[in-house]
């Protein structure tokens, strides 16, 4: 497969190309799904969504990355490392969009934790955060089973709305001294 980027036990996270439109269309359009943004995706913002993810692998190199099961081949999400800007100040975070038939499963964990140790070792990350809202308790958690830690919170504003957001993180020597075995 072209473009692996990141190999877990269960999971393949190789770089989105253009051809993936309707495996990401089928996540960014379910509602149920995109709770946390209040909206789900027309087709011009999903190509959009895309388009940004390829200029970002252009510019930073990395960004979402399409999640695959090595089960069955099947889309579960995208997740990946990113840079993420908050109040004018850039981080590298990891963030993830699961289609709700992986919800429970464990792939949120195993795969954010690939992407924290890609971004620690591959990006020489000193820091990694995750921006979650409140109200995304299972995101929230975890945030929580990756030893990473509330550091703050802020108002992000998405599509003229105003989101609060918590900022979870984790440095690097305590994710080396509390190593998470998935």
């Amino acid at each position: 497969m072209e473009d692996i980027i990141i190999e877990t036990n269960r999971l393949i996270l190789r770089k989105i190309s253009k051809d993936d439109y309707r495996e990401i269309a089928n996540i960014l359009q379910d509602i149920e799904v995109m709770y946390a943004w209040e909206k789900s995706f027309s087709d011009e913002e999903v190509q959009d969504w895309i388009d940004k993810n390829l200029k970002r692998y252009n510019n930073e190199g990395y960004s979402y990355f399409l999640a695959i099961n090595k089960e069955d081949n099947k889309v579960i999400g995208v997740m990946g490392p990113l840079i993420e800007n908050i109040e004018g100040e850039e981080f590298i975070g990891v963030a993830y969009i699961l289609n709700k038939d992986s919800w429970g499963m464990g792939y949120a964990t195993e795969g954010v934790d690939a992407c924290i140790e890609y971004a620690f070792n591959k990006l020489n990350a000193k820091k990694v955060i995750a921006q979650i809202r409140p109200s995304n308790t299972n995101s929230c958690n975890v945030a929580k089973r990756l030893n990473m830690k509330i550091q703050g919170k802020f108002i992000k504003v998405y599509d003229n709305k105003k989101m609060e957001h918590l900022i979870y993180s984790i440095e690097r020597n305590d994710y080396l001294k509390n190593r998470v075995d998935i």
